[in-house]
């Protein structure tokens, strides 16, 4: 197992299905559900991370930072709240904690928070990090609010693979059929998803998204079809499941090929009856959701294994979609790359132009077997790492540094001339035109700056 992870969460069922989702990306991960227990485990166990709720029966996450604080070796603390409370997280930032993330947030989500802290524990930016400013902090749950309420963000593409996919999506999405979406991991499944939820009749209802591979068998009938209090062990509290809070809605099952065979009868039977019943409930409830669900293994042939019911499959196929992988579209290479350089730019409140014309290079040699999702973190990454208006090719990982060129994307790459000429109009379109700013950004004299734009005739336009 990796690094030590403990969880502080007094939701039994939210605190495990995270425990295994870790456990599965080599996390050593313990799971308390009080402080009480939480301080007896931080006396007699070092970890390399604390994740706490904000709110606990019997103590405070916040009284759990300071704990993890004070100890002689300090230990990174996330902090997760219901409460999406912009003063708390402030004060949490400001005592040392390395980030907060708000509920309901997914598996996916938490991973990338923690894979971000850790980097930064290690790199010693943590002090850093406690003394960013109440706006910044502010910025960040209002991107975090956005994101969650406005229409998913969509980079369309412009290649053939691309513009099919895409009108596949329009086609299907005012429909009310199951839609399966199949695709490598990280093509953005989630976010096709997403896309055919805002284009259908739907689109004023809930969005949610399940991912099947993290939920625990045991407590999957919990998740899906939600529980009453005393039901089991843990029960605290009456708890809505995913098909009541997707009511009105789509909801969204990612990796659906990895549900236990009895998880499969029962969505089945819920898919069909349009009814679910909470565990340890003896009251039906009707339901009205949508389907869309996604997989990036092939389910027929588990269907031919026995792994997968043939009769659940064609229920869930009702139209299918694929989404090729990044390696397929190469042409729409750049268009990612700037979708996802302005939303680090965002994140990290910098101002990167984009990949130096070595970085280009190396990111169209590099064959990107993480798809968007790998991309996404490596831009985000090199962002952070950058200090000049490009990327440089050092900055990068050493595996897209030393990728072999493919001889067919070489057409597809930029000179050095037109690159330039790519930089000077996206710096004179920030700011405004404003070509004394713009020069500034680029790192150049204005004269030289007027000499450029005279160069590639651009003087007219600009």
């Amino acid at each position: 197992m990796g690094r030590k992870v403990l969880i502080i969460e007094d939701d039994l069922a939210f605190g495990t299905m995270l425990q295994h989702f870790l456990q599965r990306h080599k996390y050593d991960v313990s799971l308390v559900t009080s402080g009480k227990d939480a301080r007896e485990v931080l006396e007699s166990k070092y970890f390399d991370l604390l994740i706490t709720d904000l709110k606990l029966p019997d103590d405070s996450g916040m009284e759990l930072l300071k704990l993890a604080r004070d100890k002689e070796n300090p230990i990174p603390t996330i902090l997760m709240t219901g409460y999406a409370d912009v003063t708390t997280a402030v004060e949490a930032i400001k005592r040392g904690a390395v980030d907060y993330i708000s509920k309901p947030f997914r598996p996916e989500e938490l991973l990338m928070v923690i894979e971000q802290a850790m980097q930064e524990s290690d790199s010693n930016l943590v002090e850093e990090k406690a003394l960013k400013s109440e706006k910044v902090v502010q910025k960040k749950n209002i991107a975090k609010t956005k994101s969650k309420s406005s229409k998913a963000e969509v980079v369309l593409g412009n290649s053939d693979a691309s513009t099919k996919f895409n009108k596949h999506l329009r086609l299907v999405a005012p429909t009310e059929m199951c839609v399966l979406i199949e695709g490598e991991s990280g093509t953005g499944k989630e976010v096709a998803a997403q896309t055919i939820h805002e284009y259908s009749n739907r689109k004023n209802g809930p969005f949610i998204a399940v991912d099947c591979g993290a939920i625990p068998e045991e407590i999957a009938a919990s998740e899906f079809f939600g529980h009453i209090k005393g039901s089991f062990t843990g029960a605290v509290n009456d708890k809505k499941g995913h098909f009541e809070a997707a009511h009105g809605g789509t909801l969204f099952l990612d990796e659906v090929g990895n549900l236990s065979y009895q998880n499969q009868i029962q969505l089945l039977r819920a898919l069909q009856e349009r009814k679910i019943k909470p565990v340890g409930s003896n009251k039906e409830i009707d339901v009205d959701v949508r389907i869309v669900s996604a997989t990036n293994e092939d389910l027929t042939k588990a269907v031919e294994e026995g792994r997968f019911r043939e009769d659940l499959y064609h229920r869930l196929n009702e139209f299918s979609v694929e989404i090729p992988p990044l390696r397929e579209r190469k042409e729409d290479l750049l268009l990612f790359v700037d979708f996802f350089l302005q939303e680090a730019n965002r994140a990290l409140n910098k101002e990167v132009l984009g990949l130096s014309p070595d970085a280009q290079r190396a990111f169209f040699n590099y064959s990107w077997p993480g798809n968007l999702r790998e991309l996404h973190n490596i831009i985000k990454r090199s962002v952070l790492l950058t200090t000049d208006n490009l990327i440089p090719l050092e900055v990068i990982p050493k595996e897209v540094r030393h990728a072999v060129p493919e001889q067919k994307e070489e057409s597809m790459m930029l000179s050095k001339e037109e690159y330039e000429k790519q930089a000077i109009v996206q710096a004179l379109e920030k700011t405004n035109n404003n070509k004394s700013k713009a020069a500034k950004m680029l790192n150049i004299a204005r004269k030289t700056l007027y000499n450029k734009l005279k160069q590639y005739g651009l003087d007219k336009e600009y």
